[in-house]
């Protein structure tokens, strides 16, 4: 399956009448009747009186009462719950759900200085419309990824892997999971389908995720360059913060959809935006280069120019603008903390 749509229920229905994704409901018949004659959506759609009038034939308020009256007290499996004591959420080391993130690790009083990002590799060179589930995606856990690597060490059987969305309170998926969808297409790896990128100073094709941490574990921070409307879909959380945690500084895109821009900016990670006209293949990048991103350190500011020069592996450079999509001063506090979650626990023991 290549894609799917999400339709409201009596949607469903008309477009299974029809057996077809390819028509105009507003123009276009569903099919036609006993008679021959064509059958449109306004001819099945109810009235909003019918409606209605539908709801308060089935609806009462005894129904609310009955079902949400003890909605507090649960059943019997959910009283005899064992809950810890304490003030504080007592997490469980060996759980592979809900494990305690790493966001807040050595976090000082006050924020670091900002810094130029130097000497940073690309992880994965992505086309247009990479949406926030092919970034980070909900469903099935593939049975041969880093996330089931992970699952398996941990003592889960293939069969208990579970989706993505039911492990989102375990930060050792999710972020093995970033960039992990099956029909993502790297351009840095033509030809392949999924989570794969390379380690450009080996050359060894890997996983993202093993990838990146290989990257990490030399010091050597991370960019992804994009095409236009970078984020569309829903709005994911982990789409941003899993991009961080693999050691993420910069997205550099054609264009952002308008939430997960917010969202990079809130976990601390650059959104950089080519200048009108420009983008990876105009400039002719690889993903091969390395990437300095310059005018970070002094005087950021919503809607800053900022420099970024990218070396090519024959030593070429080339230095293009990108504009800072940091878009108002709060963004700027959020970054200059690390993200908008350090920037709130800093306010608070403030």
């Amino acid at each position: 399956m290549k894609m799917n749509f999400l339709a409201s229920p009596p949607l469903v229905v008309a477009y299974a009448l029809a057996g077809e994704m390819d028509l105009d409901l507003t123009t276009d018949p569903l099919g036609n009747d006993r008679n021959g004659q064509p059958v449109y959506l306004k001819d099945l759609w109810p009235t909003p009186q019918e409606v209605a009038e539908t709801i308060a034939k089935s609806i009462e308020p005894g129904q609310y009462a009955k079902a949400y009256g003890a909605v507090f007290e649960g059943d019997e499996g959910w009283r005899a719950l064992s809950v810890p004591k304490g003030d504080t959420f007592a997490w469980d080391p060996a759980s592979t759900y809900v494990r305690k993130p790493t966001f807040f690790e050595d976090l000082g009083k006050e924020p670091k200085p900002l810094a130029d990002v130097k000497g940073a590799r690309c992880l994965a060179l992505l086309g247009d419309s990479i949406t926030t589930d092919h970034i980070s995606p909900a469903g099935n856990i593939a049975k041969t990824s880093p996330a089931a690597k992970y699952l398996g060490d941990n003592g889960v059987k293939p069969a208990d892997f579970n989706q993505y969305g039911a492990r989102r309170g375990n930060h050792e998926v999710m972020m093995r999971g970033t960039f992990a969808n099956i029909r993502l297409k790297n351009l840095m790896v033509p030809g392949t389908e999924g989570g794969v990128t390379v380690h450009v100073p080996t050359g060894e094709q890997m996983s993202i995720y093993d990838a990146a941490m290989k990257y990490q574990a030399s010091g050597t921070p991370l960019v992804v360059v994009v095409g236009a409307e970078y984020g569309t879909g829903s709005s994911r959380d982990w789409a941003a913060k899993g991009t961080m945690l693999l050691g993420v500084k910069a997205v550099i895109a054609k264009s952002f959809e308008r939430i997960h821009r917010s969202n990079l900016a809130g976990m601390g990670v650059l959104p950089l935006q080519f200048a009108a006209g420009e983008d990876a293949q105009t400039l002719g990048l690889t993903g091969r280069e390395t990437f300095d991103v310059g005018n970070v350190a002094e005087g950021l500011a919503p809607h800053k120019k900022i420099t970024v020069t990218a070396t090519a592996e024959d030593g070429t450079k080339k230095t293009f603008t990108a504009l800072l999509r940091l878009d108002t001063p709060n963004e700027v506090d959020y970054y200059r903390h690390g993200g908008i979650l350090q920037f709130v626990l800093r306010q608070m023991t403030a």
